[in-house]
C-alpha cells in the first residue's frame, strides 16, 4: 500500500506522521499517536464512540480517512481538559450528573457536546439532546445524559 505524508495539528501541538490512504483517522490517532481515547465501537458511524473533533465540528473518527485530516485542527478527548488538568465543562458536568458508568462511549459523548458548547451559537438543551441522540450508550439509561444537556444549555437549576 501506498503511505502517506499527513500533518496536522493535534490537541494543539504539531502531529507529522505517515498513513497508508485507507487508515481511518481513528485507528492512526490510536495506533501512531497514541491516543487511546479515541474509542471503536461499531467502525461504521453508528455508536459515536470515535467521536472528535476537526476543525471544531464533531467528527467520527472512524469514518474519515487520516489522509482527510491533512492541514486541520484535530481535538481527542485527551485535549479537552485544560493543562494542569482542570476538567472541561461538558467533563464536569457529565461527572457531576452520573453520565458516565463504564467510560466506553464518554469520550465520544463529550466530544459532540463540546463542539456544540463552544460553536458559535449557544445550543438549547433540545439540540444537544438530539446530538447524543447519535450515541450508544449501554449503562447509562441516557437519563444523566440528558440532565447533563440541560445544564449545558442553561435551563437545569
Amino acid at each position: 500500500m501506498s503511505e502517506h505524508a499527513i500533518s496536522f495539528t493535534l490537541n494543539g501541538h504539531l502531529h507529522e506522521g505517515r498513513a497508508e490512504a485507507r487508515t481511518s483517522l481513528a485507528d492512526h490517532l490510536r495506533q501512531a499517536a497514541g491516543h487511546c481515547g479515541v474509542h471503536l465501537g461499531c467502525e461504521h458511524g453508528a455508536c459515536g464512540a470515535c467521536t472528535v473533533m476537526v476543525d471544531g465540528k464533531a467528527v467520527r473518527a472512524c469514518l474519515m480517512l487520516a489522509v482527510q485530516a491533512q492541514g486541520c485542527a484535530v481535538r481527542t478527548v485527551e485535549g479537552l481538559a485544560a493543562s494542569d488538568g482542570t476538567l472541561h465543562r461538558v467533563q464536569q458536568v457529565l461527572r457531576e450528573e452520573h453520565a458516565l458508568q463504564c467510560g466506553f462511549c464518554t469520550p465520544g459523548i463529550a466530544m459532540t457536546l463540546a463542539a456544540l458548547v463552544e460553536g458559535e451559537t449557544r445550543p438549547d438543551a433540545q439540540a444537544l439532546e438530539q446530538a447524543i441522540g447519535g450515541h450508544l450508550c449501554r449503562c447509562t439509561g441516557y437519563q444523566g445524559l440528558r440532565r447533563a444537556a440541560h445544564r449545558l444549555a442553561g435551563d437545569a437549576p
